[in-house]
């Protein structure tokens, strides 16, 4: 963990990483550490903040904060099942907090979940300290799996309505899920002719030629692709995106397939116009895009 003491004695966790986001750093005051230990794949802290509520950190990457982590939930769960005409069966692949779960359930069509989660501490202390995101665990149709999301997909074709990648930035246990043999196994999962996957698409302002190569390994598998950009206040840079691909050549992901629902769903941040909004992207990033069409 980076910690410093500053000159009033303040205690701060510092995020920075020289590879993913060289030059920067992100800060939060910490009240208490409430949890710190190592994880057969990761270390795990979670704290108290002094304005961001409680905040899980995974190998010292802000995973989520008590205070803003609903925009990054509801978007990731919104996106797909709102492009989808009638997604009963959704797979989620990390998403150890529980917060894409609790959101995807909120759907009134969505029957049944499979989350399936590599790191069985983070699922624990999640429940422990952020139980407002794990209190989906406790519904009926969420069923967890312990596992690694690569090998589960290789055992599971034609079977999900909706695939959710909620990963962790590419290093670490997540570094598979942003490579080419990932998104050809979602596909292959998804059921005809609908299928929807939401991946974690990284930030526009630090990592543009990782989010070209995750597009134009998109749009070679998938008919219907569209990036959406979301404000994620505590991840690098305040903000995050998400690619999402339909196996449906008519689908416009870009647009909810029912507003009505959308804008009657228990949400935060997300509405039919932000579907909508998150994918008004800025110029020189749909100029950098529109080279992945080609």
């Amino acid at each position: 963990m980076t910690l410093y003491i500053d000159d009033k004695n303040k205690k701060w966790f510092r995020e920075s990483n020289a590879e993913l986001w060289p030059g920067q750093e992100f800060s939060i005051e910490i009240e208490e550490i409430l949890y710190q230990q190592r994880s057969k794949y990761q270390d795990i802290l979670v704290f108290k903040s002094k304005s961001y509520g409680n905040v899980l950190v995974l190998d010292n990457c802000i995973q989520c904060t008590e205070r803003d982590e609903f925009a990054y939930q509801e978007m990731a769960a919104f996106l797909p099942l709102l492009v989808h005409p009638n997604p009963k069966r959704v797979l989620i692949i990390g998403g150890g907090d529980g917060g894409v779960a609790r959101e995807v359930i909120k759907h009134p069509q969505v029957e049944e979940v499979i989350l399936c989660e590599i790191d069985q501490d983070v699922i624990d202390v999640s429940k422990k300290f952020l139980p407002d995101m794990a209190k989906g665990f406790a519904s009926s149709k969420v069923t967890v799996i312990v596992n690694d999301g690569f090998e589960y997909l290789k055992q599971h074709t034609n079977e999900f309505d909706v695939i959710i990648t909620d990963s962790s930035d590419p290093d670490g246990p997540a570094e598979a899920l942003f490579e080419e043999s990932f998104y050809s196994l979602m596909k292959a999962a998804l059921k005809q002719p609908y299928g929807v996957i939401c991946c974690q698409g990284e930030c526009i302002w630090l990592d543009l030629p990782l989010i070209k190569k995750l597009m134009t390994i998109s749009r070679h598998l998938f008919p219907s692709v569209g990036y959406a950009n979301v404000s994620t206040p505590t991840y690098p840079s305040g903000a995050l995106g998400f690619i999402v691909c339909s196996l449906n050549e008519n689908a416009t992901v870009t647009e909810p397939i029912d507003i009505k629902l959308a804008d009657e769903l228990d949400t935060k941040y997300y509405t039919s116009n932000i579907h909508r909004a998150s994918f008004a992207l800025p110029a020189f990033v749909r100029k950098e895009l529109e080279e992945t069409n080609k």
